[in-house]
């Protein structure tokens, strides 16, 4: 009877993993999330903060390594120390509590002890690309009200072209030197190694609370000049623990190439604190020398975000590419072939792809390991966190709406990414920005009176209830009446041989109606463009509206420091071969070919002779 019992209970669980293959993983995805979700509510009852548990770090274990860069070590009490230091600097220097400084560095554990120091007088720092200049340089000192601000040694330049701006707007400009001759410029090195480097009073930082901006982190500005989002102290925690629940323990060793002004490396760092463990820093990423670094530091955990884990997968094959500590890499944007990719050639590295926008109210990460997908929509979720896709209109860039005015859930369809805000679920927007802040905020949705984030991301939901990217809202665009995903065919163009890479983008035409596709694309090493291929290529995989009408080949296609693709140039360059240099090419499908455009051809698709 008992066997009976045991066989019964043993089919009854095969039938449900069958049926269910992941609730049990959904159920434990549930319980993590109000584990969170409860110490989140405690930080927030205490006025718990990431540097509390930094200082608590520090009494734990002081001499533990915090901060490993190139051939320099600094343990936990090292950087409390110099971080007690620089913020005596700025005291003396008359920044009060809740003033914002600016950080323009490169990675260096001086980013990181910076913004401890300005966190311990209740400062928020705001977070400048490096690469950025003149009139952007100066707009997002700008748009953080920065009077403050902190420059690398190697940037002097660079903040020499605005420095007449600035002096116009009272901002106090530091050096990270030991000295500085330049005028209206203050050294700052020198002025941090003479600071005692005793703890602070509390007091100093008595009005900091979660929901004090804790960082301003910009947006890429691929299209336009950047946004600062606010990153209230709250979101630091959200998205800290978010990432630890993917795997990362106390024993880890945390290596991250990506530019700490983004908010991918900037987390990873707090992740750090949150864990007790060290952060092995990198200078900026380098495909020859990742793994180098990883088995000199003994890394466990990597970060990716974009186009880095294809860029490895691009080096040549090496005998030690699987001789290596790395248990787990956590980031996104990873395409699915570049996954199975760096799997089979690396080794057993578990990839957890996370999902969530800089300015963001919620986040995803893919917790079953399913292969490109970014979550899962589960009835676990939905208790806890209230989100939605809905149809949207890639002409007018708004969201389809039904005749009573609310939006239109999209179901085994693209649908825009939604998701609500609440108290629990804040939306902070952008610093001095109402109007793009409103921009993003998406009213009377399901009802009168609701307020929604628009995550700006086309996503789609499968039957098994997995939820994959899709793309940009302001990279689709419609052409014959269809939407075109710039990703779906990015992908397809480089799966060719001769293809590297490529960046999809819509172009207008004169007289046509939406925007005709077009690549601009570099090459393989040792490749030539081999136009009657690619045009088999796309024609066999691609529908005739997404298939780009003109390609344009690169040397080198421009990024952001965080590898994202700039369209906006091209965009305005469109295909006109007076305007452009480079080799360009017309997809003539009577031909069944890529053809040289030419002059003539040019005129002949304006004209409208030559129908594309």
């Amino acid at each position: 009877m008992l066997l009976v019992g045991l066989v019964c209970a043993a089919l009854l669980l095969l039938g449900l993993y069958i049926r269910w293959p992941y609730f049990l993983q959904d159920v434990q995805h549930f319980i993590r999330t109000l584990k969170v979700g409860y110490r989140l509510s405690k930080y927030r009852e205490t006025n718990y903060t990431i540097l509390d548990r930094f200082l608590e770090r520090v009494k734990t274990h002081p001499r533990k390594p915090f901060i490993r860069f190139e051939d320099e070590t600094l343990s936990y009490q090292d950087v409390d120390k110099v971080s007690n230091r620089a913020a005596r600097v700025f005291l003396q220097n008359g920044i009060k509590e809740g003033e914002t400084v600016a950080l323009f560095l490169g990675n260096q554990p001086a980013f990181i002890w910076l913004w401890l120091g300005l966190v311990k007088i209740g400062c928020p720092a705001a977070f400048l690309n490096f690469n950025i200049r003149s009139k952007s340089l100066l707009h997002c000192i700008q748009c953080s009200g920065a009077k403050t601000l902190v420059a690398a040694e190697e940037l002097q330049d660079a903040v020499d072209d605005i420095m007449p701006s600035l002096l116009e707007q009272q901002v106090t400009v530091f050096i990270l030197t030991e000295s500085c001759e330049r005028a209206n410029m203050k050294s700052l090195k020198d002025k941090v190694s003479q600071a005692s480097s005793e703890p602070l009073p509390k007091d100093v930082r008595a009005h900091l609370t979660l929901m004090s901006p804790a960082v301003y982190i910009y947006t890429s500005g691929t299209t336009g000049l950047p946004k600062a989002a606010v990153i209230s102290h709250l979101k630091v925690w959200s998205i800290c623990v978010l990432m630890c629940v993917t795997g990362v323990n106390s024993k880890d060793v945390l290596y991250t190439c990506l530019p700490l002004y983004h908010i991918t490396a900037f987390i990873g760092c707090t992740a750090a604190i949150e864990r007790g463990i060290t952060i092995a820093l990198s200078r900026k990423f380098s495909a020859s020398q990742f793994w180098d670094d990883c088995r000199k530091y003994d890394v466990t955990v990597v970060q990716y975000i974009g186009e880095l884990m294809r860029y490895l997968c691009n080096t040549p094959k090496k005998d030690n590419d699987r001789s290596h500590k790395v248990r787990l890499a956590v980031g996104g944007g990873i395409r699915s072939d570049v996954w199975r990719d760096f799997s089979n050639r690396f080794g057993n590295v578990k990839i957890v792809e996370v999902y969530g926008a800089t300015e963001g109210n919620f986040g995803l990460y893919n917790y079953t390991g399913k292969l490109g997908a970014i979550g899962r929509d589960t009835f676990f979720q939905r208790m806890l966190i209230s989100y939605a896709l809905i149809k949207f209109d890639a002409i007018t860039g708004e969201p389809v709406r039904d005749p009573s005015g609310f939006c239109i859930k999209a179901k085994g369809e693209p649908g825009l990414l939604v998701s609500e805000i609440t108290q629990k679920m804040p939306f902070a927007g952008y610093a001095r920005d109402l109007q793009q802040t409103e921009k993003k905020r998406l009213h009377n949705v399901f009802k009168r009176g609701d307020m929604y984030f628009n995550t700006g991301d086309m996503m789609i939901i499968d039957r098994d209830n997995f939820i994959y990217f899709h793309d940009r809202t302001g990279d689709t665009f419609r052409w014959k009446g269809e939407n075109v995903a710039t990703t779906e065919v990015s992908d397809v163009l480089t799966a060719t041989e001769c293809i590297q890479e490529a960046n999809v983008y819509g172009v207008n035409v004169p007289g046509q109606e939406g925007r005709a596709g077009m690549a601009a694309i570099t090459l393989r090493e040792g490749q030539k463009f081999d136009s009657r291929s690619v045009c088999q290529h796309v024609q066999n995989l691609l529908p005739a509206y997404a298939r780009p009408r003109f390609i344009r080949i690169k040397n080198i296609l421009e990024t952001t420091g965080t590898f994202k693709n700039l369209k906006g140039k091209l965009v305005e360059e469109g295909f006109n071969p007076n305007n452009i240099t480079e080799p360009l090419y017309f997809l003539h499908e009577g031909e069944k070919n890529y053809i040289l455009l030419t002059q003539e051809i040019y005129n002949s698709v304006l004209t409208g002779k030559l129908r594309i």
